[in-house]
This record gives C-alpha cells, structure tokens and sequence, in this order.
C-alpha cells in the first residue's frame, strides 16, 4: 500500500481507488520532476547554429500585404518560437488537420504567450491562402506568414526533399545582432516506441494532455479533422 501524500478525499472514494491514486500519484510527481529537469536542460542547450540569411516571410494584416524578415518576426523580443505548419503550396491541398489542432489551441494564447517571447507559425502555402483558410478558422491573435518565396523550410527540417510538409516547433534567439537556432522538437525524427507517435509538440497541445487524464485515453485510431 503506498503511502498518503495528501490527505485530501473524494466524495464515496473506495479503499481499493485511494490505494491506486496514491501510487498513481507517487508516480505523476515523479514525472513533474522529470519534466521540469528535461526543460532546465533544454534550458541550458548552448547555442546552436547562427542562422545564416534573414529570411523574408510574406506576410498579410488587414488585406495589406507585406515583406517581413525572420530578424522582423522577434519584434520586441530576443526569443522567437516558431512552428512549421504543414500547409502544401500545391494548388488547392488544404492543411493539416493535426497541426490545425494544435494552433487552435495557440490562437487562444497567443496573447498570453507574446507577453514573453515571439510566436508565429509559417507556412509555405501561399500567404493569401494561408489568411483565407485563417479567417475560416476564425484564428485571431496567431501570428501567420508564408515561406513560399524562401527556402526556410527546406533549411530547418520542416519540409521533405519531395516537398512533402512536417511539423516542426523551433526556438531562435537573437544574441548581439546575429540570431541563432537554439532547439526544434526533434522527437520528431527519433524513433518511436511501440503504440506511440512522436509527440513531439503535445506539451504545447491541449487535446491530447486532456484525453491522457480520461479511462478511454487518447486511442491510437481517432485523430483530429479540418470539419466534423
């Protein structure tokens, strides 16, 4: 039987659940430790590689459409986060239902989240459908450009040699004028264990943090649509 850690109760609780909870939560406090020991090493990374061109991104407000670099995308910051969106610049391909899921969820904090660093997700379908498919979605606050017209993607592992999109969350920071890479999810592209995916991102996605808390779990079968 493990031992109590708290001594709070639910209402008709047996003593079969409180002596599962318990070693359930033994081990949930385990992995609180676990996670926040990974983010202070990802914290201390050193640098990665200076990035060698200031990309120019496509970008549209208001209808007006404009020329961003990725030095412009920091704006007050020194950290920018930034999320490859796998949308296709082939002609009438729509995006991935998956990374739309996940900036549903970042839509909703991006106010918050800009509050400390940088944040935009680039696609590279072109910037016009990009904003189209945006309003339809009715994201607000994300802040969304196009790498149609540069080779950002190819560069930084977000697209494949056939032009095939993935999914990737980068961290840049700029130091003294020059900006470098400092981290992408690259679970991505290590191998996955048997039942999983490569949960690269879900520490930033809501559904499936959710579904893990619930009996039925998050299924190997359902995933998320564009429409239901």
């Amino acid at each position: 039987m493990s031992a109590p850690i708290h001594d709070v109760r639910f209402p008709n609780e047996s003593r079969e659940y409180r002596d599962a909870r318990n070693a359930l939560l033994l081990a949930e406090r385990e992995l609180r430790r676990q996670i926040e020991q990974v983010a202070a090493q990802r914290r201390a990374l050193p640098l990665g590689g200076e990035v060698e061109q200031d990309y120019g991104f496509d970008e549209m407000v208001n209808g007006a459409r404009s020329r961003e670099t990725l030095s412009d995308l920091f704006g007050a910051h020194d950290t920018l986060v930034a999320y490859n969106y796998m949308f296709s610049p082939k002609e009438g391909a729509r995006p991935c239902p998956m990374c739309t899921s996940m900036l549903d969820g970042m839509d909703g904090q991006a106010k918050h989240f800009t509050q400390r660093a940088a944040l935009v997700a680039i696609a590279r379908a072109p910037i016009e459908r990009v904003m189209e498919f945006a309003r339809a979605r009715g994201w607000r606050d994300l802040r969304l450009v196009s790498s149609a017209n540069n080779s950002f993607n190819a560069d930084y592992r977000g697209e494949k040699e056939d032009c095939s999109q993935l999914p990737v969350l980068h961290v840049f920071v700029r130091r003294g004028g020059k900006i470098f890479h400092t981290w992408s999810s690259e679970l991505l592209f290590a191998p996955e264990d048997p039942g999983e995916n490569a949960r690269h991102v879900d520490f930033i996605w809501p559904l499936w943090n959710v579904l893990d808390a619930t009996p039925e779990g998050r299924g190997t079968e359902w995933f998320p649509k564009l429409v239901y």
